[in-house]
């Protein structure tokens, strides 16, 4: 009996010792499958914005609420040096100068680390997320303005200067840059900031014709600035001296050369009236000439070969007729001696006149002497009309052509009879 209730006693204690076993178990393994079913993955350390200074260390390990021997870590579009470590999450970088000696790294300028952590049994539990790495040196490092050019340039009017303002960075780069110039220019592209290029055509009237000084320098001043106001300046020279405007001295020449040829046709054709004058009183002078002497000597024939006395009488009178001819040639064709010269006058200067132009004649519409022979033309063609300024010019008109005063003026009968005589 004793025995019976023994192995009873033992049967109930069993199954009470299993009961509390099973009531122990059961919520401690619904307890890790709702955490590792319901609880959501996050990094319980994120630290979002770093600040490290320039040959320093940053170390930093991530942590998150679940296992770290079950997930892993990675890291996307990341500086250079930057390093996570991908099972522990540890994020590894050492700022060296050498990255913003290179200029791959810059100062005060932040730059986002995209990192994150994943399951390695489920793709869907992973977290993505982000944190920022500014970089700062106590030394402080000025930016320059370097301009592409040399400090001094040489130009001319109507010359096109361009030139790129480049910036080298510091440790803040430049944001900002002013144009100054020592006198007023206009139409030109001014510089606002670092890589714009200046751009100025220099006009033709930059130098004055009433100015004392044949050249003149422009000085520009490029003064740049970062968000502090630290400023640094550069300057750049443009020494200029007077140019040509070829299309317009082309059309003044062309106006020039015109007037010149118009004065010349009213020169000759001028001389071609004063010739003929000279010529045609040449003519009734010579008739006056003849008939005197004719008369002269046909009266000392008839006086000293007639029979009759009345023959000899009238021989005696004739020549006293022909000495009475002599103030009837004065009174009705005068000598044209001044008309003569004045012809002569007025051929010289035509015939010089035709010369220069010739000889001054442009070999281009971009003739690199173009200012001094339209000088020497200009100072020809007032000489010559300072010379005749007494004297009218003949006007063309339907009795004057202009083609019969160029065929007679080339008339090599004439052209002989005015050139100058070598004694």
């Amino acid at each position: 009996m004793k025995y019976i209730l023994a192995v009873i006693m033992l049967l109930q204690w069993q199954i009470i010792f299993s009961q509390d076993t099973t009531k122990r178990i059961l919520p401690d393994s619904a307890r890790l499958q709702k955490d590792s079913v319901e609880v959501p993955l996050r990094i319980i350390n994120l630290n979002p914005y770093f600040t490290l200074h320039v040959d320093s260390i940053l170390q930093y390990d991530f942590e998150i609420n679940k296992p770290a021997e079950r997930y892993h870590w990675y890291m996307k579009n990341a500086p250079l040096g930057v390093k996570l470590d991908k099972s522990t999450g540890i994020l590894y970088f050492k700022a060296d100068k050498s990255y913003f000696k290179s200029g791959k790294l810059k100062y005060d300028q932040p730059y986002q680390v995209n990192l994150g952590v994943q399951s390695l049994f489920n793709p869907d539990e992973k977290v993505d997320t982000s944190c920022t790495i500014v970089f700062y040196n106590t030394e402080i490092i000025q930016s320059r303005i370097k301009p592409s050019v040399n400090g001094m340039l040489f130009a001319e009017e109507g010359d096109s200067i361009k030139f790129r303002v480049q910036c080298e960075d510091g440790t803040f780069p430049i944001e900002q840059i002013t144009m100054f110039t020592n006198m007023p220019i206009a139409q030109y592209k001014s510089v606002k900031s670092c890589d714009e290029d200046f751009i100025w055509m220099i006009p033709f009237d930059f130098i004055r014709d009433n100015d004392t000084a044949k050249q003149k320098t422009l000085a520009i001043s490029f003064v740049g600035s970062d968000k502090f106001s630290n400023k640094d300046t550069a300057q750049v020279r443009i020494q200029i001296k007077p140019g040509i405007d070829y299309p317009r001295q082309y059309l003044v020449y062309q106006k020039l050369a015109t007037e010149i040829d118009n004065y010349v046709a009213s020169l000759k054709l001028t001389f071609y009236v004063l010739s003929n004058t000279v010529k045609k009183n040449k003519s009734t002078r010579t008739t006056f000439d003849i008939t005197g002497s004719t008369t002269a000597l046909a009266g000392t024939v008839v006086a000293t070969t007639a029979q009759s006395q009345q023959a000899k009488d009238i021989g005696k009178i004739l020549p006293s007729i022909g000495l009475t001819l002599v103030p009837v040639k004065e009174a009705t064709a005068p000598s044209k001696t001044q008309e003569q010269n004045m012809a002569t006058q007025v051929r010289t200067v035509a015939k010089r006149l035709e010369y220069l132009l010739s000889e001054n004649a442009l070999i281009g519409e971009r003739d690199p002497d173009v200012l001094a022979k339209t000088k020497k033309l200009q100072e020809e063609l007032k000489q010559a009309r300072m010379q005749l300024v007494d004297f009218p010019l003949v006007e063309f008109d339907e009795k004057f052509t202009r083609e019969d005063a160029e065929k007679y003026f080339e008339n090599p009968k004439v052209n002989k009879k005015y050139r100058p005589k070598m004694n």
